[in-house]
């Protein structure tokens, strides 16, 4: 990959015999691997010391002390002994740990270049933040980001009755500005293929492409899938990465919407060069916990950095926790030009009526 954003100090304690083995490399570090015929599976004891964060990052790309089995030749090699810092901490950490499988999946199944040249062939993409700009401006209300979302985590299925078209249709006649489409498959029953659905069926609002990404091509693929614009989240992402993102993004002519949850990190992505082209957005929900506190977005467009925010005129999003036109009120409150809303929407029977009643234009 394109960036390495752990370092973890690890010591293996293995026999001489082993040391003398072959090697398997797995992350930063080499490993002994017994695969000769008729040998036992060697065991090997890791300890570790605790990472530190970097950047403000807080969520690890991938196991500190690498993947506990690898292939090695014939077998299996296993690493025994790992602490249980090598576990995911958190279910947004067992997310990005799981994206390295899936994303290999989707390369070996569609290679870059095909997906380049599908970009290369796609309609141009729409103007994301100029739609929701546009609809604030004609109701008064944030510009709505409604999502088109089958399941989570947190809640497990919440529309039974999914269809990404229909749910993306009555969106649009209901007066949303962007459609937020989840594409994570394990985790949220998504795909990248509802992307493409709603945009053949002739959807005209921008698509969002909600998604992990911790790779240029995720990027490409929501692209060629019909995406207008990409999520990042920051507490997965530095800057630097951040800045990678945003720049393929934007060869690509598309719009980020930059996820963070504390001060801190919307300190850091007002660092971002260029960052007035792109939408912030404050998640009320802890994506360690899930629990969710719509207080936070009031909390930090009141800080420092929230002010900043206001002065310099980048469009804020709220995320999470917004289900009644009293929530509406709260975050327009204090500041924001956006919201995404999923759950309070797409459980309901009508889809079309609840952004009405949402936005309070019924």
């Amino acid at each position: 990959g394109w960036s390495q954003a752990w370092n973890a100090q690890g010591v293996y304690q293995a026999s001489m015999a082993a040391n003398l083995l072959p090697r398997v490399h797995t992350g930063s570090h080499s490993r002994p691997c017994a695969f000769q015929a008729g040998r036992k599976p060697l065991r090997v004891r890791a300890a570790v010391e605790a990472p530190e964060m970097e950047d403000g990052v807080t969520i690890r790309r991938r196991p500190p002390m690498g993947l506990e089995t690898q292939p090695c030749g014939p077998s299996t090699f296993r690493v025994n002994g790992l602490p249980d810092l090598n576990k995911p901490q958190n279910i947004l950490e067992e997310i990005v740990w799981y994206k390295a499988k899936e994303i290999e999946a989707m390369r070996t199944k569609v290679p870059l270049p095909v997906l380049q040249a599908a970009v290369k062939k796609a309609a141009p993409p729409r103007d994301f933040k100029a739609a929701i700009t546009r609809r604030a401006q004609e109701t008064g209300k944030p510009g709505l980001i409604a999502e088109v979302k089958k399941a989570s985590p947190s809640k497990g299925v919440i529309q039974p009755d999914f269809d990404p078209v229909r749910i993306a249709q009555a969106y649009e006649a209901g007066g949303a500005a962007c459609l937020s489409v989840l594409t994570d498959e394990k985790f949220f029953q998504g795909s990248f293929a509802n992307l493409t659905l709603i945009r053949d069926a002739g959807v005209a609002c921008p698509l969002l492409c909600k998604e992990f990404i911790v790779e240029a091509y995720q990027v490409y693929k929501a692209r060629a899938s019909g995406a207008d614009a990409i999520l990042l989240i920051a507490a997965v992402l530095p800057n630097r990465d951040l800045a990678y993102f945003l720049k393929v993004a934007g060869g690509l002519g598309m719009q980020c919407l930059i996820e963070v949850h504390t001060e801190r990190e919307l300190a850091r992505v007002l660092e971002l060069p260029g960052v007035e082209g792109h939408l912030l957005g404050i998640n009320n929900r802890d994506l360690g916990t899930f629990k969710v506190d719509l207080g936070l977005t009031a909390t930090l467009m009141g800080s420092v950095a929230g002010q900043q925010v206001k002065q310099r005129g980048i469009m804020m999003t709220g995320e999470s926790g917004i289900f009644t036109p009293e929530d509406v009120a709260f975050v327009q409150a204090a500041g924001v030009g956006a919201i995404l809303v999923g759950e309070s929407l797409v459980k309901q029977g009508d889809p079309a009526t609840g952004v009405k009643k949402l936005l309070s234009l019924a």
